[in-house]
């Protein structure tokens, strides 16, 4: 039988508050730079403006790369 303890527990919500955290916040940034992209796409055309939509996926990386690191003790 495994037995857990608080600590593990805690470790793991962290991490999961930590990929959670950084998918709303993409997904919240990517909905209003969506928008504004679409109003813009519209009246002209500027390929390079798709460049934007692609940058809150980093926040989501982040929160992997952050998730990571709590769980392995390598961020504390």
């Amino acid at each position: 039988m495994v037995t857990l303890e608080l600590g593990s527990g805690l470790v793991a919500l962290g991490a999961g508050l930590a990929i959670v955290g950084g998918a709303m916040a993409t997904a919240w940034a990517q909905a209003s730079i969506g928008s504004a992209l679409m109003g813009l796409l519209a009246e002209k055309d500027e390929p390079k403006a798709l460049l934007f939509l692609a940058l809150p996926e980093t926040m989501v990386i982040l929160g992997f790369v952050v998730a990571f690191l709590i769980i392995s003790n390598l961020g504390g």
